[in-house]
């Protein structure tokens, strides 16, 4: 199944590409440009703006809560009915320390709130919260793929996991756009493991 989108594309592996083409290069712009530094870090507003920054060429739902129920793999993310109050929720939570922004984070990633898109903008908000509160982000080269992808599926039941592997890979360099790219990659999110479907409402 290909979703649709701005470009006409009908192969899901030429929209695949031609996302992460485009979303890496919008990333960096982001990067270059002020506009990351004067969001607000932990709210989904900001998430939101971040989204539809890096999708907005591609699909029309840039930035929009997703109207219908996703699950990738194992992992079942928040069913729509519920998927507003669980932002609320969400920006509320406290980001004062390094456990409690992780512990956001993941609730972030359980309410999976876009249609696609979700892994590659939340990493920007997560390392946006960690730059903000800590004055640290994560080194994702030091970040394993596949043992990030097994944390964050058992993450909602167990955050351990997830939370040795970040600590272990924060970086006092901010600035440094190569470690911020390093979190676009798709290789990182469950897209790239074939293992979408949805529920249309």
């Amino acid at each position: 199944m290909t979703l649709e989108n701005k470009l006409g594309i009908t192969n899901s592996a030429d929209l695949a590409r031609e996302e992460e083409r485009i979303s890496k290069l919008k990333a960096r712009q982001l990067f270059e440009s002020e506009i990351i530094d004067i969001l607000e870090a932990g709210t989904f507003k900001s998430l939101s703006n971040i989204h539809e920054y890096l999708f907005d060429e591609i699909y029309d739902f840039a930035g929009k809560i997703r109207t219908v129920n996703i699950a990738k793999g194992n992992s079942r993310f928040a069913p729509v009915m519920y998927l507003e109050a669980a932002l609320e929720h969400i920006d509320k939570m406290p980001q004062s320390n390094f456990d409690e922004i992780i512990e956001k984070y993941v609730e972030m990633n359980i309410a999976h709130p876009f249609r696609e898109g979700n892994g590659r903008s939340t990493r920007i908000w997560l390392d946006l919260i960690l730059k903000k509160e800590l004055n640290m982000v994560i080194d994702w080269s030091k970040v394993d793929k596949e043992d990030y992808l097994l944390a964050m599926e058992r993450s909602p039941v167990k955050n351990v996991e997830i939370k040795f592997l970040l600590k272990n890979a924060l970086t006092e360099k901010i600035n440094d756009r190569e470690i911020y790219m390093k979190g676009i990659d798709a290789s990182y999110h469950y897209e790239g493991y074939n293992l979408f479907k949805t529920e249309e409402l």
